[in-house]
């Protein structure tokens, strides 16, 4: 068997970067690996360093090297090296502005797409749910109502208005007391002057003579006049408290804005289950907003009803959703409940009585933290704040209350009929003295369980 070579080990000069090397892209390191070479070179004068090859059986002092050509060989593919890195700076470079110019471009998209869903105002308010300008939003997306439903609102406020001043009437006549006939006819008169108003704006966008700019002067002007209208109303209905159970009364979202709300005045305990149950009516599309919301630190949905946009009514527990089958966007009064437990995440839905859905796997095994806000009639992106009015709650709602236990279709049943046997929840009970009203939101009398009576 033929000797195998071996090869001398002659004084070639490393990269003094041996840990760096293993860091760096091959290209860098060949750089520094030549400059090294270079530097060593010129302390050796014209000295090279090779590797050859000698016989096992050979004289290694007596080995020689080879010719020059090597010399060649190694500045060509030093200079083949150096080009290649060029090359693949030039081409850095050139990634480095494509991806700057389609950043740009993804940013012009990005913001077309959001004046496109909000034509004429940006969304503003909250947190979470919202933040960098327009709200956060969990649910889906949702552009603002143009100006002709929000006159399709108006009108219907003014309207509730009226039926409230006749109900005042009526109670006064009842009982043979009441504010003076002069104070209910400077009632009356606002709201006719209010009616006239709202109808020189359906006339004035008809012919197209509406000003878009004046949109948000105007509409305040309104919604000023009808928050001084509500509280001079709901001066006019305290005088019925003496003569109503504390529970019987309803609270009024009339309009979608971001600051007509109800906070409870106390808070959820730590809850391994629940019963939420209330009465609600409403007929407003799309959707008729966020009956209530809990939020903890940390986390905004930590309990939310919610019906947003064509969506149907959902239940969010920490995040986690769950469909309702409830149909009660039609302006009649519904009863509803909710029921929830921790075990398996296992919740049932009922409507006026009646079980319409279950389901398992809602958040299982987390419990409902304490020490959060329950807000009425808002959804919170922040901890008692942050509210979208295109997911405010429109319409009315009525004996609210918790438990923390899960009821019995019976119980329920007792509930949606307005029996006698129906027990208030022993974690939040429906009282007026529970709830604190902002921002216009109203309070009178409820009718739903005596018309049932």
């Amino acid at each position: 068997m033929a000797a195998l070579p071996r090869f001398l080990p002659l004084p070639l000069p490393l990269p003094p970067f041996p840990a760096l090397s293993r860091f760096l892209p091959l290209s860098l390191t060949l750089l520094l690996a030549l400059s090294a070479l270079r530097g060593r070179a010129q302390s050796f004068g014209q000295t090279r360093f090779i590797c050859t090859s000698v016989p096992l059986d050979g004289d290694m002092c007596a080995a020689t090297a080879p010719g020059g050509g090597s010399a060649e060989e190694l500045k060509s593919t030093v200079l083949q090296l150096r080009e290649t890195v060029l090359q693949q700076k030039e081409t850095i470079m050139n990634q480095k502005d494509t991806i700057r110019e389609l950043t740009a471009k993804l940013g012009r998209c990005e913001s077309q797409s959001v004046l496109d869903a909000l034509p004429g105002e940006s969304k503003g308010g909250g947190g979470g749910r919202k933040q960098g300008g327009f709200s956060k939003n969990t649910m889906g997306d949702l552009s603002r109502s143009p100006a002709a439903e929000t006159l399709s609102q108006l009108g219907q406020t003014l309207q509730s208005l009226k039926t409230r001043l006749e109900n005042l009437e009526q109670f006064s006549r009842m009982n043979s007391s009441g504010q003076s006939t002069n104070l209910k006819d400077i009632l009356q008169n606002k709201i006719d002057d209010l009616e006239k108003e709202v109808l020189s704006r359906v006339n004035s966008l008809e012919e197209g003579k509406y000003n878009p700019k004046n949109e948000s002067e105007e509409r305040g002007k309104i919604e000023s006049t009808l928050t001084s209208l509500h509280q001079r109303i709901s001066d006019l209905e305290k005088g019925q408290k003496d003569n109503r159970p504390p529970d019987r009364f309803q609270l009024t979202f009339p309009l979608r804005t971001n600051y007509m709300y109800a906070k409870v005045k106390k808070s959820l305990p730590e809850m391994y289950a629940f019963s939420i149950c209330m009465w609600i009516k409403s007929s407003a599309s799309p959707g008729m907003g966020t009956p209530f919301s809990y939020a903890v630190p940390g986390q905004a949905n930590e309990l939310v009803l919610i019906e947003w946009g064509n969506n149907p009514m959902e239940i969010l527990i920490n995040d986690k959703v769950a469909k309702l089958p409830f149909v009660i966007n039609d302006g009649k009064w519904h009863h509803i409940c909710v029921t929830w437990t921790t075990r398996d995440g296992v919740w049932e839905a009922y409507q006026d009585g009646t079980q319409t859905g279950s389901g398992e796997n809602l958040a299982p095994y987390h419990p409902i933290k304490p020490q959060g806000v329950l807000v009425l009639g808002q959804e919170q992106d922040t901890l008692g704040g942050g509210f979208d009015a295109t997911q405010a709650f429109v319409g009315e709602l009525a004996h609210f209350n918790v438990w923390d236990r899960r009821l019995s279709p019976g119980e329920v049943y007792a509930l949606a009929t307005c029996s006698s046997k129906a027990q208030a929840g022993n974690v939040i009970s429906w009282a007026e003295t529970n709830i604190d009203i902002y921002g216009g939101a109203t309070k009178w009398t409820f009718e739903a369980c005596r018309q049932l009576n």
